[in-house]
């Protein structure tokens, strides 16, 4: 019953209360319970008796195994409705002759105290005050009062509640703690990766422009050859630029040998790669290659267009005699028009 929504660095987990603490801590929990409520067999009848030993082990599970802090308002309101009418089975079902026993109520008692833990701190002492109504209620001789059967089990809740109200202040801090080092790990990831990047394209472009900017640096004079390998760079560092995840060794080559036979090509990528299969990304990448390849003449342009577009990329080539528009959708269909 482990909620995505129990809150880190809450109470339950600062008392190792989740996980494998949590089923060790139920154990125990109904044990006790358990042996509180099985001296109910001497005092009433075999089927109430029963039944109140289910309620309060099913009260004992539910403030255990629902993890969700606070607790929700249904398990809450579930709890409390269990132990009252455990107690009210436990006191108006003796036996004849027998003396009727406040063991349910120390075990209600019990659960209500971890419920304090649960963050229901006024609907457990509401739940105490319903067990005392109970008692109240139901004592037709007027001997007891309510506050001689429940005043020792009633000192449990007080304890759990004087802890909590203790605790409270280093629960908050270890919360504040633990938001300010998720915080700072998230922003030295971030500038772990982003120094990655930058190191890799330091690394990319030293191996593709320093012999040219060596050479430019030197003040050597270009010839034609040299002039146009510049020009090639120069519109290959554009494109990783204006198009990173175009820029692919594959399509880099193809759009170096079109440039050099005089076509024009321009990348542009606008982001709607995000959350597309790697499928459909290749495909996109095949077909920029194949119109890379062969045109001949003219303007290829290459665009993968933004996010939540019903279009995923386009690929339009003007030449001499060919004017064609491909468009791939987010799902790898291709259309194309002329």
């Amino acid at each position: 019953m482990t909620s995505e929504s129990a809150v880190d660095g809450s109470l339950r987990e600062l008392l190792h209360l989740r996980g494998r603490g949590a089923w060790q801590f139920l154990v125990l929990l109904q044990a006790t319970l358990g042996l509180y409520t099985l001296h109910n067999f001497g005092t009433i009848r075999l089927i109430p008796a029963v039944m109140v030993l289910v309620l309060i082990a099913v009260a004992g599970a539910i403030v255990v195994l629902v993890e969700q802090e606070p607790l929700p308002w249904r398990a809450s309101l579930s709890v409390i409705v269990a132990v009252l009418i455990a107690t009210t089975l436990s006191r108006s079902f003796p036996r004849e002759g027998a003396v009727v026993t406040p063991a349910t109520i120390f075990a209600a008692f019990y659960v209500l105290a971890i419920l304090v833990l649960c963050g229901r701190f006024w609907v457990a002492w509401g739940g105490v005050a319903g067990v005392m109504l109970v008692v109240l209620l139901t004592d037709l001789a007027g001997i007891d009062s309510p506050f001689t059967a429940t005043d020792v089990p009633m000192m449990t809740v007080a304890a759990v509640s004087v802890a909590v109200a203790i605790m409270g202040p280093t629960q908050r801090s270890l919360r504040s703690l633990r938001t300010e080092a998720t915080v700072r790990a998230a922003a030295e990831a971030t500038l772990a990766a982003e120094n990655a990047e930058r190191d890799r394209q330091l690394a990319e472009l030293d191996k593709v422009a320093r012999p040219m900017l060596e050479r430019i640096a030197e003040g050597a004079d270009l010839d034609p050859g040299e002039r146009e390998q510049c020009r090639l760079l120069e519109a290959e560092l554009r494109d990783r630029l204006r198009a990173p995840q175009l820029a692919t060794d594959e399509i880099g080559r193809a759009a170096r040998i079109a440039r050099s036979r005089g076509v024009e090509v321009v990348l542009l990528d606008d982001g709607g790669f995000a959350g597309v299969a790697r499928t459909v990304r290749e495909q996109v990448f095949a077909l920029a290659v194949e119109e890379l390849t062969a045109a001949e003449c003219g303007t290829v342009t290459i665009r993968v267009l933004p996010p939540a577009r019903r279009l995923l990329a386009t690929v339009l080539v003007d030449g001499g005699s060919v004017d064609r528009r491909t468009d791939i959708d987010r799902e790898g269909r291709s259309t194309v028009s002329t």
